[in-house]
């Protein structure tokens, strides 16, 4: 079952396990926005097709808070807070390596279509984050992200072009064990109400599993 966060008749909130993708492809496999539509249809017994859209997105390996539009409109007003960068979205990863100041990173990045992956470029998007340093321990480091742009796998190429690849990515850290799994989290969301404009702020606590775990006593 999903955890459900948040719910009125415009929004839905919700917790995106991970290894599940957002959204169908060729793969078939079954996708967060279809057991949503499945759950708002039963909930409401509703007939027919259930209208729910998606606003933005997370890597099928990334965990963490979405929100959904539950009507046109507030998939509207959500998507041009997104275009608008109104939207806070706060991320926690694990980076290899003991990355001991705070800091922020901009690229120019680019997408392989064929690889599905991204890499620095002069011929691609602007790319931004801020990031703070948490804790270190052993060789990680917790760092904390306020994503400003919202590129292909940005925060996983920034951090792997600067040296401190994440824990876990299995495309863009060469040093990635088969049985790891990724460790980034999108912990916290922040926006204004489509309808009302009040600002809702929502946020999980990180995953009990390694190496996360490495910071507990933090």
């Amino acid at each position: 079952m999903i955890n459900i966060l948040y719910e009125d008749n415009h929004l839905l909130v919700v917790e995106k396990p991970i290894n599940m993708l957002v959204q169908g492809d060729s793969t078939k496999d079954l996708d967060l926005l279809t057991i949503l539509k499945q759950y708002l249809k039963e909930k409401y017994h509703k007939p027919g097709n259930v209208y729910l859209g998606l606003v933005h997105r997370l890597d099928r390996v990334v965990g963490g808070i979405m929100v959904f539009a539950k009507t046109s409109k507030a998939a509207n007003r959500l998507s041009k807070q997104v275009k608008d960068h109104k939207i806070q979205k706060i991320y926690y990863a694990v980076v290899c390596g003991k990355l001991m100041h705070n800091g922020r990173l901009e690229n120019m990045l680019e997408k392989n279509e064929k690889t599905n992956t991204s890499f620095v470029s002069d011929k691609g998007k602007l790319a931004i984050l801020n990031y703070e340093v948490i804790a270190i321990e052993n060789n990680y480091s917790l760092v904390k992200i306020d994503l400003e742009t919202g590129r292909h796998h940005q925060i996983r190429v920034q951090f792997s072009s600067i040296g401190f690849p994440l824990f876990g990515d299995h495309k863009y850290n060469k040093n990635f064990q088969k049985d790891e799994q990724i460790a980034l989290f999108a912990k916290e969301l922040s926006f204004f109400h489509p309808i009302t404009n009040e600002k809702l702020s929502f946020s999980l606590n990180l995953p009990n599993r390694y190496p996360y775990t490495l910071f507990n006593k933090n």
